[in-house]
């Protein structure tokens, strides 16, 4: 007599409902972008910052149009000029404090590297142009080369910074051909006026 024992059933895993492919594809999308933006965007450029140190120029030029000899004048710009990477640097680095980001890394560092070349220049133009005596073509020359830093640097960061660049470079272009007299109605437009403008468009629209 045949005996006929039955076959086990093979065990089959709990159903699981699918993940739809949409929801994962727009996740991975959204990362994708975040990361680039974050890489790609240097947003601590300091907003408060920029406007302290345009306020800071309108008195230099304030005071720097009332000496009476060049060397005088230079030596006032000089100071503000201090003064100026004295604001600049703490505030760029409380911003990217509060943004958790690196100041010199990633964006960052391509923002100084960019940054830095034209201001070296200027510097350079600087000692080379004073020591001619030829002092009426610094504030072109220290206007065209800031803006120029800002523009290669602005590459690296929001809309506005570039922007700020081409408008310090027109008012360089235009104030190489004025008497000295006049250069620091120009250094208060640009190193004062559109530094402010911009300063508050950075915080309305970049935070701090």
């Amino acid at each position: 007599m045949l005996l006929f024992v039955p076959l086990p059933e093979p065990i089959r895993p709990a159903s699981r409902a699918p993940i739809p492919i949409d929801a994962r594809a727009a996740d991975h999308l959204r990362y994708i972008r975040e990361t680039m933006q974050s890489a790609g965007e240097f947003t601590a450029v300091p907003g408060w910052g920029g406007i302290a140190m345009g306020v800071t120029a309108l008195a230099a030029a304030v005071f720097a149009s009332r000496q009476h000899t060049p060397e005088r004048w230079l030596s006032i710009w000089l100071i503000e000029a201090f003064v100026a990477v004295a604001i600049a640097a703490p505030a760029a680095a409380t911003k990217a404090h509060r943004a958790n980001a690196k100041l010199l890394s990633g964006p960052g560092r391509k923002f100084l590297l960019s940054f830095a070349p034209p201001i070296l220049v200027g510097g350079l133009l600087t000692f080379a142009l004073s020591r001619a005596g030829l002092h009426a073509l610094l504030p072109g020359v220290w206007l065209l080369l800031y803006g120029t830093a800002i523009v290669t640097g602005g590459a690296f960061s929001v809309r506005a910074v570039p922007i700020m660049g081409l408008c310090l470079i027109l008012l360089g272009s235009a104030a190489l051909f004025v008497p000295l007299a006049i250069g620091d109605l120009f250094m208060a437009m640009g190193f004062g006026f559109v530094q402010i403008g911009f300063g508050i468009w950075i915080v309305q629209r970049h935070g701090g």
